[in-house]
């Protein structure tokens, strides 16, 4: 690990003000929690000039009602994402998430926001400064090559959060502040398929917040394959929402992680009003295969990770048909 590099250090008071200071320097970084960027940067990977520390920030850390819809601020704390009794109530699904990210030091420091804008992770980035010199850097950082896919012009490097497929199966908007204005975004936009740039987010905006809307009588659940039952980050997560009606399929969203260099959706349109069955399970096992483009960017196999990624949907589907 190195020492830290030399930054000015700033605490604002208002998201206005963050951003603001944001603007001022292509180099400056967002911190609340810091259990992904710290580490990061002990590793040598980024010198920001600028940490702009959110945790002071009035309202960042919010959870409420907003008519039918909730509001979950960026600055959330993930232990407290995972035990709130509104979030316990409309998305318990969420709270598990929450629950399943590292462990329970982790989850009291680290935030939403943080969560969601999470770095993407590969086994030729995540290395110390002197095993990165050695293989001549990568596309990610400092490098004109991916290791992963050595003739591409992109990075493959993956993203491994826990909590964004949960909010892109319950419908979440984002919320993204910037110097003159805020906007939302559906989850599904808030990401592109780019391990160097995964997060639609400009030099100059935050994420402020995620908003869910009712959910309908849909029901939802999230789990995922990893190494050990702590601490780890998915190989491969799932997040479904099932809405039935009588034997059919009323409703059908999918979400998967750790399998690309962004969290996505899944095509599902072709299991709307079926039943249940084996040859839907085999036809959204299909679906799953078209949309995850797995490749060796962790210890432990593509073709391994991308079986569990289907066992992992098919058992949560079965759960959620078989609950009603």
């Amino acid at each position: 690990m190195n020492l830290l590099p030399d930054f000015r250090y700033h605490r604002p008071a208002t998201l206005e003000e963050a951003v603001q200071l944001k603007a001022g320097s292509a180099a400056a970084r967002f911190v609340a929690g810091g259990t992904d960027l710290l580490v990061n940067l002990r590793r040598g990977l980024g010198e920001p000039s600028d940490l702009i520390d959110l945790t002071a920030v009035a309202g960042l850390a919010d959870i409420r009602r907003e008519g039918d819809s909730l509001w979950l601020g960026a600055g959330v704390t993930l232990a407290e994402l995972a035990r709130h009794p509104e979030v316990l109530a409309l998305s318990p699904a969420l709270a598990e998430a929450a629950l399943s990210v590292a462990g329970p030091t982790h989850r009291a420091a680290a935030t939403l926001g943080g969560n969601l804008c999470q770095d993407t992770r590969c086994i030729f980035y995540n290395q110390s400064e002197w095993w990165r010199a050695a293989n001549g850097y990568c596309l990610k950082h400092n490098g004109d090559k991916c290791h992963v896919v050595p003739k591409s012009d992109r990075c493959y490097a993956t993203y491994h959060g826990d909590v964004a497929p949960v909010l892109m199966v319950l419908d979440g908007d984002a919320v993204v502040a910037g110097p003159d204005s805020v906007r939302r975004a559906k989850m599904t936009a808030f990401y592109c398929e780019d391990g160097g740039a995964h997060v639609n987010l400009a030099a100059n905006e935050a994420l402020a917040a995620v908003v869910l809307p009712p959910q309908g009588g849909r029901r939802a659940a999230y789990a995922k394959a990893r190494i050990r039952d702590a601490i780890d980050f998915p190989l491969a997560g799932v997040a479904v929402a099932l809405r039935r009606e009588r034997n059919v399929i009323a409703e059908l969203r999918v979400a998967i992680t750790g399998t690309n260099s962004a969290p996505l959706d899944v095509s599902t349109g072709d299991l709307i009003g079926r039943v249940w069955d084996s040859d839907a399970a085999t036809l959204l096992a299909k679906n799953l295969r078209k949309r995850a483009n797995v490749l060796l960017t962790t210890v432990v196999g593509a073709i391994y990770r991308r079986r569990a990624m289907q066992g992992l949907a098919r058992r949560l589907v079965d759960t959620l048909w078989e609950g009603g």
